[in-house]
């Protein structure tokens, strides 16, 4: 009788393990919205070349046709100020769109950094690759989950305030860190910078996966941008690929047509010498564009962001490179 017994109490636990085995179809996602990715995850090649990228990409017929509010800044500190009235809400979420780019974000080091640096400005980092995109747009939800835990003021928002228990670690970095880990312009203690009076809420950062190389003209309007990075893009070493640089005097002029004239800025940053050489001689050739003095370059936060908060920024400190 207890041998009978056993047995039926064996055939109910192995029910019971069936039935708490989750289908197929409901795996759980790598990384929940408001917890912060591990980069090991979302992995690519480095580079991409846009000119044979086939997949596809929705954009809209004309850059006035896309509310950047309902997706990209639901909460932007712009709408503070709009109330509850639906006709201002409309008129200001119209004038919300980038004025400052990070062409090829990478892993959305410098968007953020900039979205603290200049707060009053929109940021958008634009990126090709889909798992890298991704990245960045869980990165940006987790900070600015963060920034609500932390007390910080957001327009407009209607979360509950929660602090979030994102994990610290972002996992692996481009150039294997030791510690896995990323450190944000927003969390070093400097007495004299001026983010350490200002939380950042992330809410004027946001990432788009499109080619820019076809598509930036359905997405942003002339003489819109105050600023206009590329950072480390690709060098295109043989002589017959020259073409498909990211700087060149017909690419410069579609550049600066989306500048605010007499004030946009063009910023480019490189760890090869012939490169390097390359952007200075193009830009200096250019009849729209003219380069600006060290001491301008030296009292730019955005040219330290540069150097310091993207993925091939660090490394180039870190092996004593310039």
């Amino acid at each position: 009788a207890n041998t009978n017994l056993n047995s039926t109490n064996n055939d109910n636990d192995n029910a019971n393990a069936i039935a708490s085995t989750p289908p197929t179809d409901t795996v759980p996602p790598i990384t929940h919205e408001g917890q912060m990715p591990q980069k090991k995850f979302y992995r690519s090649r480095a580079h991409c070349n846009p000119l044979s990228f086939n997949e596809a990409f929705d954009y809209p017929p004309r850059p006035d046709l896309f509310d950047w509010t309902e997706e990209h800044y639901p909460n932007h500190p712009q709408l503070s100020d709009c109330g509850t009235d639906a006709g201002e809400f409309s008129a200001s979420s119209a004038q919300i769109h980038p004025t400052v780019l990070d062409v090829g974000c990478g892993f959305g080091g410098l968007t953020l950094a900039l979205s603290a640096l200049l707060p009053e400005e929109t940021i958008l980092g634009l990126e090709i690759r889909s798992k890298v995109t991704e990245y960045v747009r869980l990165r940006i939800l987790a900070s600015r989950k963060e920034a609500m835990g932390t007390g910080a003021s957001i327009a407009g928002c209607d979360g509950d305030g929660e602090t979030h228990d994102a994990e610290k670690e972002d996992g692996e970095t481009h150039d294997a860190e030791k510690d896995g880990t990323e450190t944000d312009a927003t969390d070093r203690d400097d007495p004299n910078d001026k983010r350490a009076s200002h939380r950042p809420t992330h809410q004027n950062a946001s990432v788009l996966r499109t080619n820019a190389m076809k598509y930036l003209p359905n997405h942003i309007p002339p003489r819109s941008l105050s600023k206009l990075f590329f950072c480390f893009p690709d060098p295109h070493f043989k002589k017959k690929n020259h073409p498909r640089r990211i700087v060149s005097t017909r690419l410069l002029t579609e550049y600066a047509h989306w500048l605010k004239p007499g004030e946009g800025k063009l910023y480019c940053i490189t760890d090869v010498r012939d490169l390097h050489e390359w952007h200075v001689e193009r830009c200096e050739e250019h009849p729209l564009f003219e380069e600006v003095t060290e001491e301008e370059m030296e009292g730019d936060e955005c040219v330290w962001a540069m150097r310091t908060e993207t993925e091939e920024g660090k490394k180039v400190r870190r092996e004593g490179r310039e």
